[in-house]
C-alpha cells in the first residue's frame, strides 16, 4: 500500500492502519520529482494509495485505488472500530523502501517485521525510556531512520513529536520545537548534527538526552565539538536500509582516542564478517567488505532477483544469508568496528587505485579543516584529476596549505588538484551531503 503523504499526524495513522491490516507500506515522498513517483508506484504496484486530498493533484498517472485520507474521513468513520484479525508473522513485510541503485533506477528493499521489531526490541532494551521521554519525528518516511522514531515512542508508551513538513531542514525551528516541546530523544545525519551544533542558543536544548546519529561517518572532531556544545549521550550507528534500520552500535565519549569515531559492535541477533574478496576473514587491522548477518536482514529487492542473489549471498559461517554491504571497514584491536568508506569509493586514476576516503580523513586531521569531500569528477574525460572540497573553521584556509599538508603524507598520484573551500556543503533531502551539487572548481582551485 503507497502513503502519499506529508509528514502529519494523518502519516502517522496511515501507516498504523496499513500495518494494522496486515499489509505492508511504501512510502511516497511528496516532495519527490514525478519520475521517480511514477518508477516507484509502477514497479511496487501498489494496489491503494492513502493520500490528502491537496496532494492528488501531484500524484502521477497510476491504476491504485485513492484514498483521501481528509477527503474520505466521514465515510471511512463508519467502519467498525474493533481491531482487525490478521495473520502477519514475523516473515512477513513491513514496509519497502526505495533506496538510489547503482542502475540509475532506484530499488525497494523488503523489510520483515522481525527485522525491524528486533532492532526496537534492542533500543528499548539499551536506551529505556520513562513518559517523560518525548521522541522527535524528524526524518523523512521515506529514509528508514524514520521507522524507529516512529515506532520507539508508540511501542514504549511514550509521546511522539511530528516536525512540520519540511522541517527537518530549518534549524531554528527546529531548535525552537525540541525546547517547547522538551524533546529527549533524536536522530540527526552528521552534516545535519554539524549545523546544530553551530547554532549560539543550544542553551534551550538542555531537554536532550541522546542524540542518535548515522547515514555518514562521524569526524572526530565533530564528537568534540558534540561535547563542547552539549551534556547529553551522543550515540554513532549504522546499518544499510537492507538491514532494518541498524547493525551496530557505538557510545561515543568526550575524550576520545579514536581519530575515525568507530561504528561499534552488531546489535543483538545480528552478525557482522569483515572479509576478503574470497570471503574469508581478514585479520585484526586490515580492510575488508563488511557483511552483516542474522534476524536484521531484508527479503532482497522487490522484483529485481538478480541483484538480490547478488547481494544477499548464502553465509559461509552457518545458516541464512550475508548482505553483501559494499563497505570498507576493519576491526579494532578492541573489537570495536571502524567504517572505511565505500569500496567504489575507491577510484582508477591513470592505472592506479586510489581510495577517496583514504585522502578524506588525513585532510580531516587538518586544524584548518572541518569537513572534506574527495571525488574524482566523471563529466570529465581527459585530463582527469581528483578534486577536494573542504568546509574550513575558517574562510582563509589556503588550498596551497591543504596541498603541502597532504604532499607530506601522501604519494603524488593522491594529491588532488584542486581544493575548493566552502562555507557549506549542499545536502540532500535526507540531509546528506549532495554530491551531485558541488560546484566546479575553477582557476582559483587549482593549485600546482
Amino acid at each position: 500500500v503507497g502513503i502519499f503523504i506529508e509528514r502529519s499526524l494523518e502519516m502517522i495513522i496511515g501507516i498504523l492502519a496499513i500495518l494494522k491490516a496486515g499489509g505492508a507500506y511504501i512510502p511516497l515522498d511528496p516532495n519527490y520529482p514525478a519520475e521517480r513517483l511514477t518508477y516507484t508506484i509502477s514497479d511496487s504496484r501498489c494496489s491503494i494509495l492513502l493520500t490528502q486530498q491537496s496532494l492528488v493533484q501531484f500524484l502521477p498517472p497510476n491504476q491504485a485505488e485513492l484514498l483521501c485520507l481528509d477527503r474520505d474521513w466521514p465515510s471511512i468513520a463508519n467502519y467498525s472500530q474493533e481491531n482487525p484479525i490478521n495473520a502477519v508473522t514475523s516473515d512477513n513485510l513491513a514496509y519497502v523502501i526505495y533506496t538510489s541503485g547503482s542502475t540509475g533506477k532506484p530499488k525497494g528493499v523488503m523489510n520483515l517485521h522481525r527485522g525491524i521489531c528486533n532492532n526496537l526490541w534492542r533500543l528499548i532494551d539499551a536506551y529505556p525510556l520513562t513518559l517523560e521521554d518525548r521522541i522527535l519525528q524528524l526524518t523523512p518516511f521515506s529514509f528508514d531512520p524514520s521507522v524507529w522514531e516512529i515506532f520507539w515512542s508508540l511501542i514504549s508508551g511514550t509521546t511522539l513529536v511530528v516536525a512540520k513538513p519540511e522541517g527537518h531542514k530549518d534549524i531554528a525551528y527546529l531548535i525552537n520545537l525540541i525546547a517547547s516541546e522538551q524533546v529527549t530523544n533524536i536522530g540527526f545525519v552528521p552534516s545535519m548534527l554539524r549545523v546544530f551544533l553551530q547554532q549560539p542558543n543550544l542553551e534551550s536544548c538542555r531537554c536532550l538526552k541522546r542524540i542518535f546519529c548515522g547515514g555518514e561517518a562521524l569526524s572526530y572532531e565533530l564528537n568534540q565539538l558534540f561535547f563542547e556544545r552539549l551534556n547529553c549521550e551522543l550515540h554513532n550507528l549504522y546499518g544499510p536500509t537492507e538491514t532494518a534500520v541498524d547493525a551496530t552500535y557505538f557510545q561515543c565519549k568526550p575524550q576520545s582516542n579514536y581519530q575515525i569515531i568507530p561504528i561499534g559492535r552488531p546489535i543483538a541477533n545480528t552478525q557482522i564478517y569483515i572479509l576478503d574478496q574470497y570471503l574469508q576473514p581478514v585479520p585484526i587491522g586490515v580492510a575488508g567488505e563488511l557483511h552483516i548477518g542474522g534476524v536484521p536482514l531484508a527479503r532482497g529487492y522487490l522484483n529485481q532477483p538478480e541483484l538480490t542473489a547478488k547481494n544477499f549471498i548464502s553465509n559461509p559461517f552457518g545458516n541464512g544469508k550475508l548482505y553483501k554491504t559494499g563497505d570498507l571497514a576493519r576491526y579494532l584491536p578492541d573489537g570495536n568496528i571502524e567504517y572505511l568508506g565505500r569500496i567504489d569509493n575507491q577510484v582508477k586514476l591513470r592505472g592506479l587505485r586510489i581510495e577517496l576516503g583514504e585522502i578524506e580523513s588525513l585532510l580531516a586531521t587538518h586544524p584548518q579543516v572541518e569537513q572534506t569531500v574527495v571525488i574524482l569528477p566523471k563529466d570529465i574525460t581527459e585530463n582527469q584529476s581528483l578534486v577536494a572540497y573542504i568546509v574550513g573553521k575558517n574562510l582563509s584556509v589556503n588550498p596551497r596549505e591543504l596541498r603541502s599538508f597532504l604532499q607530506a603524507k601522501l604519494p603524488v598520484y593522491m594529491i588532488p588538484s584542486a581544493f575548493v573551500i566552502l562555507s557549506e556543503f549542499p545536502l540532500n533531502p535526507s540531509g546528506k551531503i549532495d554530491i551531485k551539487k558541488l560546484p566546479k572548481p575553477d582557476q582559483r582551485s587549482i593549485v600546482e
